[in-house]
């Protein structure tokens, strides 16, 4: 029976443009219509040997019950796209990494400003790595992608937006750095641009100074500006028209029916006050009045709390831009009350609290061997490993509320990324301090920026735990509330979680005296003018040194001399790489027999370092000694100790260390008569000796324990023969006189 399918094996019929740009000295393209057609928008991005698929699709009605814009931004890490298999019993891609999901939220902070406010149908940005050159970043394309998707689809979008990475070699500038660039960089920086404004910085630095991270961002806006245009010309070509949607935004009676009720002094009354709990009972107080009062009209209940919190972000809006006043009466540039302990917690290797105003982080410090550094299984083949790792909790009670806890979000590993990248310019190297470094912040208050309050808290924390850091470091954030043009504006030194959630942006800013460590900059608008950037990022410098100087120093200005008692002690040694074998042992015996004699963790890297971890120091100087007495090639005239281990009727056999034993001869044992090897040692017995002779054919070594030979000066092996041989012929002669007598 013939079948016939009617297919060939030709290439789909589907025709598709291809769009090119320079981008930093490397071919960027786009594929339009090749993939992915039933997606709202679709892009197949190229940039160097690195390809990404990034799609934008939408719900086609607003989700009920939401008074948020439910955007979720997804970015794909494939195995395959380097190369390798996964991992792991399934051999297949589990829940998103932690680089995954920071590179979802880079994507996200700038797309999400520019939707329409009042935009309420599911929107889902999803960017697929295929193929990765680790000379072009793939984050970099999938930033690129989401927003062309975007911008080409028929979902509402203010775009396109674009985003270029800028690293720091010797004192230059570099753009979208190759992985070789990056490991020498001392910048990692990512800007996002609108066509006029600056949208989104992230930041991780070598102690940058202010002016050079100012350049470095504006320099980066000039390549973005002209990204948007090249995208511009694409959406002309081909981007389809926008769709129309439901509104969600309060219609204006609703709001003039509350200002009835409410007045406008009142609701100014009700949230101006330094305690968040009272403004929540303020609040709490005029919903249930509205509630009462419009308790028949179920449109209006539906839509209450929307209007509720629209109309308290306009008072405090207003109160602030226009009569400069902040909701707990703070001047603009003033930090809330502020407060520093360590040695919070006992038993602990380190601990610090830091307090400012209702934002509360205590800081505990672990240290441990380095074989418990962190693995990192991910696409960047040159990070295989973290040694410092900061993590971040925000429970429900921080805020007075009662969700329980399911493992951290998106948000908690967020923030302990930004206060880990603010901290790793200043920890001592590896071979400074051979320790893996795990820092926890919990959060036991919250009312605005506990990702910078984390920040000096582990500073704090890591000082108390006598981690030798270069400088302290703290963090502090500023917001901003704009008004109709570019020129009206103000900008908020120690935002609160009230001038955060109303205000039009969060600016984070760590570093230590000397420059900037990290930057995190989310806002609600269409971009930032230099102007305000350049003022926020001297706000934050002087609130970072005045931190230092006054709460930060007096509580504890260096690290701690010595580690705490119940911080695990290590030392390390460097031996020839050649030698690793040599302690490893034959499946491990020879290392894993160290480790049962003194109850010490032996870690060894390919390069030969090796680190020994105990409680017990003379435990771990003993493990070091058998470890170096097994590398050490022995040589004629060195003075060792060992341990009896066999008994012979000519000689005893000493063991100098793991598979390494030497003879003394009856005669070596000391330096009169022996009778029998029992009369001077016995098997146990630790015992000095000098090596006379070693054998290069077959490696046997030969002792003396003759204290002549081991404290005094020593005899060459031919001359000790000889003697050896008249004191024979000598006792010979005696004996055959007794017998004649």
């Amino acid at each position: 029976m013939d079948l016939n399918f009617g297919t060939t094996s030709k290439p789909l019929d589907r025709p598709y443009k291809t769009y090119t740009f320079d981008l930093c000295g490397r071919t960027l393209s786009v594929d339009i219509g090749r993939v992915s057609a039933q997606a709202n928008g679709a892009c197949l991005m190229h940039y160097g040997d690195t390809t990404v698929l990034s799609t934008a699709t939408a719900s086609k009605e607003p989700r009920e019950g939401v008074d948020f814009f439910p955007l979720s931004v997804e970015y794909e890490e494939k195995m395959y796209a380097v190369g390798k298999i996964p991992g792991g019993f399934n051999k297949r891609e589990g829940k998103a990494s932690e680089h995954a999901i920071l590179t979802s939220r880079v994507i996200d902070r700038p797309m999400r400003p520019l939707f329409p406010k009042d935009y309420r149908n599911d929107v889902l940005l999803d960017n697929l790595v295929l193929s990765v050159d680790p000379d072009c970043p793939p984050e970099v394309l999938a930033m690129l992608g989401s927003s062309l998707a975007t911008s080409i689809s028929d979902i509402p979008f203010d775009g396109p937006c674009a985003a270029t990475m800028v690293g720091l070699v010797e004192g230059e500038f570099v753009f979208n750095p190759t992985s070789s660039e990056k490991s020498r960089s001392d910048l990692a920086l990512t800007v996002a641009s609108t066509r006029d404004k600056v949208i989104m910085i992230e930041a991780g630095a070598n102690e940058v100074s202010d002016e050079v991270m100012i350049d470095a961002i504006y320099k980066a806006h000039e390549i973005n500006c002209r990204l948007i245009a090249w995208m511009d010309g694409i959406v002309a070509e081909v981007g389809k028209t926008k769709h129309e949607y439901v509104s969600c935004a309060v219609p204006e009676e609703l709001f003039n029916a509350i200002k009835e009720i409410v007045p406008e002094a009142e609701m100014e009354e009700a949230v101006f006050t330094d305690d968040k709990q009272t403004r929540d009972g303020n609040i709490d107080a005029i919903t249930e009045r509205l509630k009462e009062s419009f308790a028949d009209n179920e449109e209006w209940l539906g839509l209450l709390g929307e209007a509720i919190y629209q109309y308290e972000k306009k008072t405090v809006r207003k109160m602030i831009l226009k009569d400069h006043k902040r909701p707990d009466g703070r001047a603009i540039s003033e930090i809330r009350p502020l407060a520093a302990e360590i040695d919070v917690v006992p038993r602990v290797h380190g601990s610090g609290m830091f307090t400012r105003g209702q934002t509360q982080i205590l800081n505990i410090c672990t240290l441990a061997p380095l074989s418990d550094a962190q693995k990192i299984d991910g696409l960047d083949s040159t990070v295989t490993s973290k040694r410092y790792m900061h993590n971040y909790n925000f429970p429900s009670y921080s805020v007075g509320e009662t969700k329980p806890s399911r493992g951290p979000g998106r948000r908690e590993i967020g923030h302990g990324a930004l206060a880990e990248k603010a901290l790793v310019p200043v920890l001592p190297s590896e071979e400074e301090f051979p320790y893996a470094i795990r820092t926890v912040s919990e959060t036991l208050e919250s009312n605005g920026s506990t990702s910078q309050a984390s920040v000096c808290a582990s500073s704090l924390s890591l000082m108390a735990a006598g981690v030798p850091i270069k400088s302290a470091v703290a963090g502090i954030s500023c917001g901003l509330v704009t008004g109709d043009t570019d020129d009206d504006y103000i900008v908020l030194t120690d935002i609160q979680g009230l001038e955060d959630f109303f205000g039009d942006m969060d600016f984070k800013v760590a570093g230590t005296r000397k420059g900037i460590t990290a930057i995190q900059m989310d806002i609600k608008i269409h971009g930032l003018t230099r102007p305000i950037v350049e003022e926020a990022i001297a706000r934050t410098h002087e609130a970072r040194l005045y931190i230092m100087d006054n709460i930060m120093d007096p509580v504890i200005s260096k690290p701690r001399e010595e580690l705490s008692p119940y911080a695990p002690k290590i030392s390390s040694i460097t031996i020839d790489p050649s030698k690793i074998g040599d302690v490893v042992g034959k499946q491990g015996k020879t290392i894993n027999k160290i480790i049962e004699e003194t109850g010490v963790q032996i870690d060894i890297d390919d390069d030969g370092q090796v680190s020994v971890c105990g409680t017990d120091q003379a435990m771990i100087d003993r493990a070091i000694e058998i470890i170096e007495s097994i590398v050490t090639d022995v040589e004629v005239g060195m003075v060792m100790s060992g341990k009896v281990v066999n008994i012979l009727s000519f000689g005893a056999q000493v063991e100098l260390g793991p598979n390494k034993k030497g003879l003394i001869h009856i005669s070596k044992l000391t330096d009169s008569h022996v009778g029998k090897v029992e009369d001077v040692v016995k098997v146990g017995d630790e015992v000095t000796v000098k090596v006379i002779k070693v054998d290069q054919r077959d490696g046997k070594i030969d002792l003396s324990m003759r204290p002549s030979d081991v404290n005094g000066t020593w005899i060459p092996r031919q001359d000790q023969d000889r003697d050896d041989d008249r004191r024979h012929d000598r006792r010979r002669f005696d004996r055959r006189d007794r017998d004649r007598r």
